[in-house]
């Protein structure tokens, strides 16, 4: 495993996931989508969402929450966007709405 990877498996472990075998392995390949359901909370890993061209950048414009890197607002939106199922594009008007309370919150604009 590569030392990005190896610190993912081992902080979701620490969160109480209980990686198995073939799902350590997904992480370290960066698996397009693995979805966890083996530990306190279900959760999805996407490695190559739609609408995000490079990690990289969307790494730079990721922001804090509550001590947890996420995907800056703009990123989710554009990645439901892409996706272009019917949950997902029902769910941007509410996403929409979200990011301009964020940015107002955060002195953005």
């Amino acid at each position: 495993m590569g030392a990005f990877e190896y610190r993912q498996a081992a902080a979701l472990r620490e969160l109480g996931f209980g990686l198995d075998d073939e799902q350590a392995a997904q992480i370290e390949r960066g698996k397009d989508f693995v979805q966890l359901k083996n530990g306190p909370f279900d959760l999805d890993l996407i490695f190559a969402p739609d609408g995000i061209e490079r990690f990289a950048d969307a790494w730079r414009r990721r922001v804090e929450v509550e001590g947890f890197h996420v995907c800056h607002p703009d990123d989710i939106i554009a990645s439901k966007e892409a996706s272009g199922r019917a949950k997902d594009l029902e769910s941007l008007p509410r996403l929409r709405s979200f990011r301009e309370y964020w940015l107002r919150q955060h002195g953005r604009s």
